[in-house]
């Protein structure tokens, strides 16, 4: 695979301007048009189409530039050059793990390519309640056709790997609908690495496709730099005050002093945890006490099984069959319901996530090969008790995420992890254990359902990651529910916008990728038309 073309290498060597880590030094003072924080699938969008309007972009990304020469499905060498945190991220009390891109392209960098449409019944909510009446699938159509377009997603019509055939099985066996996922892929080879980075470039990620189009229409990029605070005067941005930091985040110690930033207009797409705590260094005027708040994680919850034959579950596309069936048999505002997919498997994932050790974990990993794994995203922030989390600052200035497991979350994650038991053992699983820590393997389903119905399910015992952070940035009608206008601009700060999934107010309820494209599609195509009085359309 190594010989295969790096449209990212080959970019370099016909000019593209990068500085910053093993690309240069940057210069103390920058002046542009738009700064854009980040860059991932908000600020690749914008990015694209500001430099095709013709302004002078400077995109601010804190981690490296890997491509995919560099990406060679080895997890100790992926995870911590890619991942916030070296993909081990996670919120205040430690008992949520949070995988979060952190390179060039951000998370679509990272993620399994899963592509969904903003679910009708969660715009539906949002019109309701937080007044963005023109946020409705007909209004957002077309900007979702053009993102589809441009980033190639299609459902997959490949045949599953057996990790998610058997969700497909079990599902028909109990009478339960089950889908095929979209991805955004062209010419994939099915080798199911995409969470340490696409080796061959079919992924259609913000690497390969809008970032690289911003730096061919003469947009800079700056690496290893991360943005610490916005200097705010009269209800604008006057500068960026940017630090070089090593690849693995940390503060370079060279002497070098601040990067300053100065532009016309900044355009913060950090992610979701990032971006408010940008915001929170800068004191960013928030007269409502609504930065940072509602930040939503589909907390998941997760059961392994283990199958006669072989499942294979690192090899094949990850993630290509779902069930939306406890989603919507669940009153969008009742009781927290949840979607079903299978993820992929890879040991190091898997390891650190499972319960026990020692024997115990010597045994799980010994039938990894025949081992089947599903996942329940769970949707917050549709009710009261499931109201997401708060961004905060440690004192050294860095973000991280307060997130309450509330019993209502948790009655979730047990309806959840029987849903899963079920559904596993319908599909021929030999033993099933739910992921807590206080759970064993069980043979039987009826066996399984007694146990899970008495485990305690509180924070630490029962495993919770994510790989979805939503929210602490809001769109909203009105300054008192929200940060940001339906156009995306911050309501005190004139010159500034937000273009990434932080400004959800709610989770999407489905894998977040394709809902950032599209509405942040619509946004851009705003920003531009404001900024230039030019109408440019995404590719």
């Amino acid at each position: 695979m190594s010989s295969l073309p790096d449209p990212v290498q080959a970019g370099l060597k016909r000019g593209w301007k990068v500085l910053g880590g093993p690309h240069g030094a940057v210069p103390a003072k920058i002046v542009c048009d738009v700064a854009i924080i980040g860059s991932g699938a908000g600020a690749g969008i914008t990015a694209e189409m500001l430099t095709k309007a013709g302004l002078n972009v400077v995109i601010v990304e804190e981690g490296p530039l890997k491509s995919s020469s560099d990406f060679n499905q080895k997890e100790a060498e992926a995870y911590p050059a890619l991942y916030q945190e070296s993909a081990a991220r996670k919120t205040e009390d430690k008992a949520i793990n949070i995988l979060q891109g952190r390179c060039v392209g951000g998370s679509t960098t990272v993620n399994w390519t899963s592509s969904f449409r903003t679910p009708t019944a969660t715009l539906s909510h949002w019109q309701q309640n937080f007044g963005l009446t023109d946020y409705s699938p007909e209004a957002l159509a077309p900007y979702f056709d053009q993102a589809e377009r441009r980033l190639n997603v299609s459902q997959w019509l490949g045949t599953p790997n057996e990790n998610n055939d058997l969700l497909r099985r079990g599902a028909t066996k109990l009478g339960i609908a089950s889908s095929v996922i979209s991805r955004n892929v062209k010419g994939c080879w099915n080798l199911g690495s995409c969470g340490m980075g696409c080796p061959t470039n079919a992924k259609q990620s913000m690497l390969v496709t809008t970032i690289p189009t911003a730096l061919d229409h003469g947009a800079t990029l700056i690496v290893e730099t991360r943005a610490q605070q916005f200097e705010l005067v009269n209800g604008r941005v006057r500068s960026l005050r940017c630090i070089a930091v090593k690849p693995n985040g940390a503060p370079v110690e060279s002497g070098q002093g601040a990067i300053v930033i100065v532009a016309k207009h900044f355009v913060l797409s950090a992610g979701a945890i990032n971006s408010a705590g940008l915001l929170l260094r800068s004191q960013a005027p928030d007269p409502h006490a609504r930065l940072g708040v509602r930040t939503f994680l589909h907390p998941v919850v997760m059961s392994a099984a283990v199958m006669d034959q072989t499942v294979a579950g690192w090899a094949g596309a990850p993630q290509t069959i779902y069930t939306d069936h406890f989603l919507e048999t669940q009153p969008i505002d009742g009781p927290i319901g949840f979607k079903l997919e299978a993820p992929p498997l890879h040991p190091v994932i898997f390891a650190t996530t499972v319960p026990g050790y020692g024997q115990m974990q010597a045994d799980l990993l010994a039938k990894f090969p025949r081992t089947h794994v599903l996942l329940a995203l769970l949707r917050d922030g549709f009710h009261e008790q499931a109201s997401g989390g708060r961004v905060k600052l440690r004192s050294d200035g860095s973000a991280v995420l307060d997130y309450p497991l509330t019993d209502f979350v948790m009655d979730g994650a047990r309806r959840a992890m029987l849903a899963m038991a079920e559904l596993q053992f319908a599909a021929g699983a030999k033993e099933v254990l739910p992921v807590h820590e206080l759970a064993r393997p069980y043979t039987a389903w009826l066996d399984a359902k007694r146990a899970i119905e008495a485990l305690p399910m509180k924070p630490l015992l029962t495993k919770i990651v994510s790989a979805h952070v939503m929210g602490g940035c809001g769109l909203a009608s009105s300054d008192k529910q929200g940060v940001v206008r339906p156009d995306g601009v911050h309501w005190q700060i004139d010159n500034l916008s937000i273009h990434d999934g932080s400004i959800f107010p709610t989770s999407i309820g489905a894998n977040p990728q394709l809902s950032i494209y599209g509405i942040v599609n619509r946004l851009a195509q705003g920003l531009v038309k404001r900024l230039t009085g030019q109408s440019v359309r995404l590719a």
